[in-house]
């Protein structure tokens, strides 16, 4: 039997299942091999061809089981193999994630290649807290930034962007959450409202919120660590106003 190799590139969403696309889920219906990370929720795995082969390739605990050359390699050799292969990776792929790195290496060594893009974290986590990235008054546009380089410094933008009024919202950041909110501190923002939500959209969920000057002595008093998502701006307020608006009419209605 012929064996056409393919590599689909699949965006799990941000944690919540329910909140991957009908296309993934075809998609994982489809495949012969699947290889997943350590942030996508086992739950999806129940929509996998039951025949297909499952492959954990995540980080748990600061250990890889593989490391990316080695998934690169192993997409390949299971695509020439088996034949269509799903790379499911949290959130979108495209956003933070490698999955253009793992196209152009399965690409290059004949396999044909697809994408799925998924719900990016960085837009449903502070969506699923009441926080919108963007609000008329508020912020005009928001950036993400990658908290930590492929160097493991912090990324030069984040300066840029405490210099504007955007919703910053950081991703990988928590190992440097002084910096960065010493950097906003610098251009006179201490009272800017922040979050950082760990395990967001999950049973597992936490929230902090806070300001810039008090945000560290939130995270430490909460326990707030990695996985998590920092949002620093305007928009950060409109989750405590409509938890307002909402206990009034509460309120009245007892009334």
């Amino acid at each position: 039997m012929k064996i056409d190799p393919k590599l689909t590139v699949v965006g799990a969403g941000p944690g919540d299942p329910e909140l991957i696309t009908l296309k993934a889920i075809n998609a994982l219906k489809s495949a012969a091999v699947v290889l997943y990370d350590a942030l996508v929720n086992p739950t999806l795995l129940d929509y996998v061809n039951p025949n297909a082969e499952l492959i954990f390739v995540g980080k748990r605990r600061g250990c890889y089981r593989y490391q990316q050359e080695q998934i690169n390699e192993l997409i390949v050799a299971r695509g020439h193999s088996h034949g269509h292969v799903v790379r499911l990776k949290g959130g979108d792929p495209f956003i933070f994630g490698r999955g253009a790195e793992e196209m152009e290496y399965a690409a290059s060594r004949g396999l044909a290649v697809a994408m799925v893009p998924g719900i990016s974290s960085s837009l449903a986590v502070p969506a699923n807290q009441n926080i919108p990235l963007t609000k008329r008054g508020s912020a005009e546009s928001f950036w993400v930034i990658t908290g930590t380089t492929k160097k493991h410094e912090l990324s030069a933008d984040v300066r840029l962007a405490a210099k504007s009024n955007a919703t910053v919202v950081i991703l990988m950041g928590m190992g440097k959450l002084s910096e960065i909110l010493r950097l906003f501190k610098k251009e006179g923002k201490g009272d800017l409202p922040v979050a950082i939500v760990q395990n967001g959209t999950t049973i597992h969920e936490k929230v902090g919120i806070g300001t810039v000057d008090t945000m560290e002595a939130i995270v430490q008093r909460d326990k707030l660590s990695n996985p998590a998502i920092i949002v620093l701006g305007e928009v950060v307020r409109h989750r405590q106003e409509l938890a307002l608006i909402q206990r009034e009419i509460t309120l009245k209605e007892v009334v």
